[in-house]
């Protein structure tokens, strides 16, 4: 269920994800916007926003503790966020544009905005064993990758 308490390990994150975001949220790239996506798919991700963002402060269980193998779900969740930070930083260097945003891989990973922070606050939930992280990332998961999904193929039509 999980510990109550604060986690530094969550702001850690939270701070990755939220940092490059208010970054690009003033360098908007051309031709961007939030006109046609889906109201359900934006209710999804507003709602997995909330909770993993609650979730990723309240629960002590995502601190770090003495090593285990059950250890490498941490290391894994923050390896993918320092390949999602590497892709904000690849983002920034190009042209900005929107297939820049939304058509490019890390990895051979699709839409790595959408699906690299998921995934790891996903296994973030599994390290710290705690089902509502879980919970919040598969739903913020459904949203956030689906409006990225939303997007890309807009930009394929051109």
């Amino acid at each position: 269920m999980g510990h109550l308490g604060f986690s530094y390990v969550g702001l850690i994150f939270l701070l990755m994800l939220f940092v490059p975001n208010i970054i690009w949220a003033r360098n908007i790239p051309e031709g961007y916007s939030a006109e046609g996506e889906s109201r359900v798919l934006g209710l999804f991700e507003r709602v997995g926003e909330a909770a993993a963002s609650c979730c990723a402060l309240i629960f002590t269980d995502f601190n770090l503790r003495p090593w285990s193998p059950w250890c490498l779900w941490l290391v894994f969740s923050f390896g993918l966020m320092v390949l999602y930070e590497l892709w904000w930083v690849r983002y920034f260097r190009s042209e900005r544009t929107l297939m820049d945003f939304y058509g490019s891989t890390v990895l051979g990973i699709p839409l790595p905005g959408a699906v690299l922070p998921v995934a790891a606050f996903l296994l973030l939930g599994v390290y710290g064993k705690v089902i509502w992280m879980i919970i919040a990332a598969v739903i913020l998961g459904i949203g956030h990758i689906g409006i990225h999904l939303q997007h890309y193929r807009e930009c394929l039509r051109g």
